[in-house]
């Protein structure tokens, strides 16, 4: 039987920020239009904490059960280490989807926008097909596009729209910008596994680009996530204290590029604490840039 630390563990901490990042952008910029709703706000971070939490233990199940955590560096899985029987973990991750798809109820009766439940019958799917079923996107190189339209542009706009009744170009950049990073963390997690990967047959982006490109491509994430707020400083000055994250972006990037397997662990959470400060910077510029 597996710990309760290890089931924290194997929920895997360090990419929730990745989750609670696009809802502080989405409600930011409902701020700027005047719509900020602070219960919607909430509810919203539950579903993507939830949504996010569901994605890691359904992705330890799959990867568990296919053998591809058998030889595997980085954090602890539960079916690949044997900590949790694998059945166990599928419930976990169907009780997560389970939770997150009630909360999301319940802030679709609020909003009235009925049409946000096949957008979230469309995000527990997804969730799922990740690394589950009998041909999962994940192992054909398209998890990271899942993760750009899920956790960047359907996270931010749904947050965004679930307060205002509608989207803006703050919202749209920050979406952009903060499902870039999300993107980078999961390249950076997949670079760290291309070997056994490749031994599994599990075809991700970074097995298809190599290990160089794959490493030079987590770089040109984070700065284009980062340059996108030029767009907005014309009309919006504030939002160039994103550019703050500069110096904290360097020691993950030289990492990635020169670092070996190994030493790539920390980037995991260094760069979900950049997608935090990344949103909070983003919506603070927007804040100032609105007025109290």
């Amino acid at each position: 039987m597996a710990t309760a630390a290890q089931w924290i563990q194997g929920a895997r901490p360090r990419t929730l920020p990745a989750a609670i990042a696009p809802v502080l952008i989405g409600t930011a910029a409902a701020y700027e239009l005047q719509s900020f709703r602070l219960l919607n706000a909430i509810l919203a971070a539950f579903v993507a904490l939830l949504l996010q939490i569901g994605v890691n233990y359904a992705n330890d199940y799959s990867d568990g059960i296919r053998g591809t955590d058998e030889d595997r560096v980085g954090p602890l899985r539960l079916v690949g280490s044997g900590a949790a029987r694998a059945q166990h973990v599928k419930w976990a991750a169907f009780g997560a989807f389970g939770l997150a798809m009630l909360v999301g109820l319940i802030l679709v009766i609020i909003t009235q926008a009925w049409w946000l439940i096949l957008v979230g019958l469309g995000c527990v799917l997804s969730a799922w097909g990740y690394t589950g079923g009998r041909n999962p996107y994940g192992y054909m190189g398209l998890g990271d596009l899942f993760v750009f339209v899920f956790f960047g542009l359907v996270a931010t706009l749904g947050t965004t729209y679930t307060q205002a009744g509608q989207i803006s170009l703050p919202a749209v950049i920050g979406a952009i910008g903060t499902g870039l990073i999300a993107c980078a963390l999961l390249m950076a997690n997949n670079v760290r596994d291309i070997p056994t990967d490749t031994i599994a047959g599990k075809k991700t982006l970074a097995v298809r680009l190599g290990d160089r490109h794959a490493r030079e491509s987590y770089v040109l994430m984070l700065a284009l996530a980062l340059l996108l707020v030029v767009v907005l400083a014309p009309t919006k000055p504030w939002m160039l204290i994103v550019l703050l994250l500069v110096p904290a972006c360097l020691t993950p990037a030289w990492l990635m590029v020169n670092g070996k397997r190994k030493s790539l662990i920390p980037v995991l959470k260094q760069t979900g604490m950049i997608n935090l400060g990344y949103s909070l910077l983003f919506s603070l510029g927007l804040v100032l840039s609105t007025g109290f």
